[in-house]
């Protein structure tokens, strides 16, 4: 036991979990009970924020107001309608959640600060109806005699049976949050949350992975909202001001935002806060920043992601590795991909100008050109990431026009990126297992029903390693991305996109920054993956890489294709010396 506690990060959650059941033991005041209840209260709200701010890396300024809409629901069924908390509660869950999902639409299409915007938006707009509906509200002045916790005609007190009711729900609401988020399912989180394209790239759904976060920061503050006003017995417009807002994004930054210890650490901490700097009057909100700011400044990912870099951590176990399951061949068609008349245009550029070209079953092709003549927009058109404004894509007879990233790539189309596209902090064996999400059956429904391990985790890890070990990655598999060298990253990119078991796959610059040693290992990688079936696009400047390797060389200049065969004929093709290689290579 001593020995887990040393070397994992078990240690510092055991440490904090003494902590939190000493604290209200020591301080056991009716004021020290409430304030600690408030605090649980809150924690609840934290840990439903975490999933769009920390997991979806979104900054939604709503759930402030889905908090306090819980809380009117609450407020208005309980004082004037006499109802219970088997009816208040269920629908300060379900109305939050509701109003999520009919405001999810147009919201979640933004991005960044425009998002946010919106956001802040519908808060407002909550408040405002608050205020003018007053026969219904109470108006300025709330509602008062809101009954206290009332089950099948047990009442609980305040105290320490409210103290007790309220943290059951916050270890209820930290449990279901870390079923979701901590096997494969929430993996893929992660890698939305550094890189949406990739994730769509590898076959997630991001749409719908944002949608659910949103209505699980709604339900969780709806929850919250109902136990808020059960405890003070009075709702007011306070519960939907913005000072809510800012101090639920405080205690996520504060404790860390995608840990469920760091909801329940900076909601514990930044209630309490205050109190404890009540001497110095009416200077405690200076002192009160200041604290804030330090915390944010010295633990950028909060006390407890600090914490948990900071304490001695025992080496990650690798699994066994384990085959990839056969997947259903496609039917065989030729060619395997075929683009006609293709064109893509931002403004005035003409980046893809009727670009035509196939590429059979096996094939090896390599598309040159010079920087800016269209090869990377012609992979993103291709796989989804752009829409053409004219033109077709085919792949095994299919029309891939409209579709989705995350559907052409589970159709078997993998890509790879000209700037590497990994989740730093996850290691390279979880890098890759991610990828199997969609594969292996990584849902909500699964993630909520496992028990103990994922065990979908646990077969993509297997998997995940199996790849590693077929591109060449030791026992380097089991470091962070952030800790590897760029010639190993260029490895783990190339076995997440094996990992979809592509029929086809697009490289875009895959020898970009490799030695030569490490060019000529991925060469010979290549031709395997080849031998296996695999059909592959390369985009590269390299020459000397890519000569070797290709069947066929197309070369494109200011979005159009200009050369098309061998890669002998290519090269001694005057408009590509012209465009691309220049005399010496006609020299050459």
């Amino acid at each position: 036991m001593i020995a887990t506690l040393q070397n994992g990060r078990h240690g510092p959650l055991a440490l904090g979990a003494l902590l939190l059941v000493a604290w209200p033991l020591v301080f056991s005041t009716p004021y020290d009970l409430r304030v600690f209840t408030l605090a649980g209260i809150y924690a609840l709200l934290v840990l439903g924020y975490q999933f769009v701010f920390g997991h979806a890396g979104a900054l939604a300024l709503t759930q402030g107001a889905f908090f306090g809409l819980g809380a009117y629901v609450t407020g208005i069924l309980g004082a004037r309608y006499g109802q219970g908390f088997l009816v208040t509660f269920p629908l300060s869950i379900a109305l939050p959640v509701l109003l999520a999902a009919v405001v999810a639409a147009p919201v979640l299409r933004l991005e960044t600060h425009y998002f946010a915007l919106a956001t802040l938006g519908i808060a407002q707009v909550l408040l405002l109806v608050c205020l003018l509906a007053e026969p219904l509200t109470g108006g300025a002045n709330g509602i008062p005699g809101v009954p206290g916790v009332e089950i099948l005609g047990l009442s609980l007190p305040r105290g320490w049976p409210l103290l007790l009711f309220v943290w059951a729900w916050v270890i209820a609401g930290a449990f279901v949050a870390q079923r979701i988020t901590g096997g494969l399912y929430g993996k893929a989180f992660q890698l939305m949350r550094a890189s949406a394209t990739a994730a769509q790239c590898v076959g997630i759904d991001i749409a719908r992975l944002r949608l659910r976060t949103f209505l699980f920061s709604a339900a969780y503050a709806g929850a919250a909202g109902a136990l808020f006003v059960h405890t003070l017995r009075v709702v007011s417009p306070e519960a939907l001001e913005f000072h809510v807002m800012v101090a639920v994004l405080a205690m996520t930054v504060v404790g860390g935002r995608t840990r469920i210890a760091g909801a329940i650490v900076g909601a514990v901490l930044l209630v309490h806060l205050p109190e404890w700097f009540r001497f110095l009057e009416s200077y405690y909100l200076i002192a009160y920043g200041v604290a804030l700011l330090a915390m944010i400044v010295l633990a950028p990912d909060g006390l407890v992601g600090e914490l948990e870099r900071r304490w001695p951590q025992a080496p990650e176990t690798l699994p066994t590795a384990e085959p990839l399951p056969p997947r259903s061949k496609l039917i065989p068609r030729e060619p395997l991909l075929a683009v006609s008349d293709l064109r893509k245009r931002f403004g005035g550029v003409r980046a893809v100008d009727g670009v035509s070209l196939a590429l059979k079953r096996g094939e090896i092709v390599g598309l040159i050109g010079p920087n800016g003549s269209g090869k990377t927009t012609l992979i993103n058109v291709i796989t989804g990431l752009l829409q053409a404004e004219n033109g077709a894509v085919r792949f095994a007879g299919e029309p891939l026009g409209g579709l989705r990233p995350d559907t052409i790539a589970r159709r078997g189309l993998a890509r790879t990126f000209q700037n590497l596209d990994l989740v730093d902090e996850l290691t390279a064996i979880d890098n890759v297992a991610v990828a199997r999400a969609a594969f292996e059956g990584a849902g909500l429904r699964q993630a909520l029903l496992a028990v103990g391990r994922d065990p979908t985790l646990e077969r993509a890890r297997r998997q995940a390693r199996f790849l590693l070990e077929r591109i060449g990655l030791g026992e380097e598999m089991g470091r962070p991305c952030g800790d590897l060298p760029h010639g190993t990253r260029r490895r783990v990119e190339i076995a997440r996109a094996l990992a979809l078991q592509p029929s086809l796959l697009l490289l875009d610059e895959p020898a970009a920054g490799l030695s030569e040693s490490e060019q000529a290992d991925l060469a010979r990688r290549v031709e395997i993956l080849r031998d296996d079936g695999i059909t592959m696009l390369i985009v590269e400047h390299n020459m000397p890489f890519l000569m070797p390797l290709a069947d066929r060389l197309i070369c494109l200049n200011v979005g159009r294709v200009i050369a098309n065969g061998t890669p002998e004929e290519v090269q001694a093709d005057p408009r590509v010396i012209e465009a691309y290689l220049g005399r010496r290579g006609e020299q050459a």
